[in-house]
């Protein structure tokens, strides 16, 4: 019987949300300057989409260990190591441009934020239902994508060339790491965290390990390739913040809906729903002929991305007690992670065409809505509880 102590229950969310606010913002920002100022560190153009891969595998990487680190140091402590690292590889990135320092620089980013996303994930989760969880979620999310938003404004602001723009990414991150540091109370018991066995992997609901790899498949080459489509094969090459801003702000926005929907309905049925508009979306931006159809366009892509991951996590997680917590965000981060390497080499297969990277977004939602659907049907037909996914 799974005992949930009163400070699991009552731990303060206030630190993880504010210092993952500011991150965000960092993050986004950097996400989408490292590929638009490479050539002002005289870097190929074409190690852009291995820059991208070689973060998510280090993304992948640090999932498999990010439980040993919690349960030694606690969660607050494991959040400020993960941010201060990421900020020394800003700082090394800016002291040594060179593309094999700048590859070795984002694989260790990558295991650091893999980091934050189990600290912040596993602490926000650690409720004793699961409608406060999916409410938990949907707030990690909101601040996590609207940060991100913000951060793609500052490429309007800040520019891409230079050291400026990598100077406020490390002003941001400081930020970040503020809120652990002055708020001390309130972290969640890490000591009796325990491991998902290789018999309760066996029982992980499908659905949810496909949702957290596709959405990977989605956001590696959106947050990797997108920003260069936009500058250098879309016609609103000159509005490409203000687009890449559009799509995290549709993720945004979308997390109220999806947090509130994943608790009334079958949760493989919602994600086959996000992708159908997504795949709408992929066919309005092959079509627009505006700057606001292609924005909106964009929003809906966004919304239809960034949903898949927290929908699929809370269904991972709907039967499992606090205990296993931080050992279920790693292992859901380590499915997304996977997605995240392969989809950007696998997006660079499409580029025939000056689209290709859209017509790859579209397959990945086209064949997933197609399997969240049968899926759907065969828990019906089998009699569980739609809710269960």
């Amino acid at each position: 019987m799974t005992i949930i102590t009163q400070n699991n229950v009552e731990s303060n969310i206030v630190p993880p949300v504010v210092g993952l606010t500011f991150f965000a913002v960092a993050s986004g920002f950097l996400m989408s300057l490292i590929p638009l100022s490479v050539t002002y560190f005289d870097i190929d153009l074409s190690l852009i989409p291995w820059l991208a891969s070689v973060f998510y595998f280090g993304l992948l990487v640090g999932a498999t260990c990010i439980q040993r680190v919690i349960k030694r140091l606690g969660h607050r402590r494991s959040f400020i190591s993960f941010l201060t690292l990421v900020a020394l590889t800003v700082v090394v990135m800016i002291l040594v441009p060179h593309q094999v320092t700048w590859l070795v620089a984002r694989f260790v980013a990558g295991m650091a934020v893999a980091g934050v996303f189990v600290v912040v994930e596993s602490w926000l989760l650690m409720a004793n239902c699961p409608k406060q969880r999916a409410k938990r979620l949907g707030l990690y999310m909101a601040a996590l994508y609207g940060g991100s938003a913000v951060g793609q404004l500052a490429i309007s602001v800040f520019g891409t060339d230079g050291i400026q723009p990598y100077l406020c990414v490390l002003l941001l991150l400081f930020m970040a790491t503020l809120a652990p540091i002055l708020m001390r109370s309130g972290q969640p018991h890490s000591h009796d965290q325990q491991s998902i066995s290789r018999n309760e992997i066996r029982h992980i609901n499908r659905p949810a390990i496909i949702g957290c790899m596709v959405s990977g498949l989605l956001l590696g080459p959106i947050y990797g390739l997108m920003p260069s489509y936009l500058t250098h094969t879309s016609a609103f090459s000159d509005h490409t913040g203000l687009l890449m801003a559009s799509i995290i702000m549709g993720g945004m926005l979308v997390q109220p809906i999806a947090s509130a929907m994943s608790t009334r309905m079958s949760k493989s049925l919602l994600m086959a729903i996000f992708c159908m508009l997504g795949c709408l979306a992929v066919m309005g931006v092959l079509e627009s002929s505006t700057l606001a159809m292609m924005g909106f366009s964009l929003l809906l892509l966004g919304a239809s991305s960034f949903a898949l991951y927290p929908i699929a996590i809370t269904l991972a997680c709907d039967h499992l007690p606090i205990e296993k917590m931080v050992s279920a965000t790693e292992m859901m981060l380590l499915c997304y992670s996977v997605g995240s390497v392969l989809g950007p080499l696998l997006a660079t297969t499409f580029t025939e065409t000056g689209n290709g990277l859209i017509i790859y977004l579209g397959v990945c939602l086209i064949t997933t809505s197609i399997y969240m659907l049968m899926k759907s049907a065969e828990t019906i037909s089998s009699g569980q509880k739609p809710i269960a996914g």
